[in-house]
């Protein structure tokens, strides 16, 4: 009998360490919590992994909204240049003094040619100061608007060669000494402004931004703003810029097309404007005595005068109607 109960509690014990050391690896607990442990494992490092892009997506669009800001404010303090930025601005390379003194000078002919003529100091005085004040900043306009159209057309074709050449493995720094040597004026000087900057040691950011201070355009300013967020952010600048010419282009044959459907009104513009003139010259051909009065009594003059303020101001309005900024 007590080797009966002997033999049954070794049988026991034995079962027992079969089933604390056996039983797990053969039911698959020890399996079970194993992949527990890797799965914690993984779910940590995943989280790890996200919490590190989101904190890299965020840094980069800090670095993006700096950039934007940065340029925002270049640009606001472009809307205002002195004298010195606008005869850069329209490829003068005059100093403020001479300008001053082509001023006075054309102020003083326009003066004594309406005080010679007979018209006395009534209207000399306004011609004098169309001559000093009004011609000159209207030439500086019309020089800075030509240059700017020319830059607008060849921009793109510029933009195209820096894509090109950075696809074909060539540093964007070669690039833009290409587009300085072979491309014309005005995008040849700007980009041979560009590369002397880097070769003095500034950015490649900063000198595409200061080129917006010499030609103040949006189209100018997305170039420099591509530049600042690829240097910051990193990217594939190809890409960028190849969407850039694509947006250039297309913002180009919007104004083309503007141009298109507003000539009509621009037409209709000038020949109101040129009507007055025309009646003018006919009377005076047909009776001069009688249209002569506008010249040689004083009410004449005012009249005149007046006819011509209001005249201005009918121009000035047509065209506020006619111009798009987009």
């Amino acid at each position: 009998m007590s080797s009966v109960a002997f033999a049954f509690l070794i049988t026991v014990a034995v079962g027992g360490v079969l089933y604390v050391f056996i039983y797990p690896m053969i039911s698959g607990e020890k399996r079970v919590e194993q992949r527990l442990k890797e799965i914690s494992v993984d779910e940590i490092q995943a989280k790890r992994g996200r919490a590190k892009s989101a904190d890299a997506a965020t840094t980069r669009r800090q670095q993006v909204e700096e950039s934007l800001k940065h340029l925002e404010a270049r640009r606001r303090n472009v809307k205002n240049p002195p004298i010195e930025v606008r005869l850069q601005q329209a490829g003068l390379s005059i100093g403020k003094r001479q300008f001053y003194m082509f001023s006075a000078a054309a102020g003083l002919v326009c003066f004594v040619l309406m005080y010679l003529s007979g018209m006395g100091l009534l209207l000399a005085v306004p011609a004098f100061l169309a001559g000093a004040f009004g011609i000159p900043r209207w030439f500086l306009g019309y020089r800075k608007k030509k240059r700017e159209n020319k830059f607008i057309s060849e921009l793109p074709n510029a933009i195209d060669v820096i894509v090109r050449g950075v696809k074909a493995g060539l540093p964007i720094g070669d690039c833009i000494r290409i587009i300085a040597n072979e491309t014309v004026e005005p995008v040849k000087g700007e980009f041979r402004q560009i590369a002397e900057g880097q070769a003095v040691g500034m950015s490649l950011s900063d000198s595409a931004s200061k080129m917006y201070e010499r030609v103040p355009l949006a189209e100018a300013n997305f170039f420099g703003i591509v530049l600042a967020i690829q240097q910051q952010a990193g990217g594939n600048l190809s890409e960028a810029l190849g969407n850039l010419s694509r947006v250039l282009r297309e913002r180009k044959k919007m104004a083309e097309k503007i141009k298109a459907m507003s000539m009509e009104a621009k037409a209709s513009a000038a020949i109101i404007a040129s009507l007055p003139f025309a009646v003018m010259t006919l009377v005076y051909l047909t009776s001069p005595g009688y249209i002569e009065l506008l010249w040689t009594t004083s009410m004449g003059r005012v009249l005149m005068a007046g006819s011509v303020v209001w005249m201005l101001m009918g121009v000035f309005v047509m065209k506020r109607m006619i111009n798009f900024d987009f």
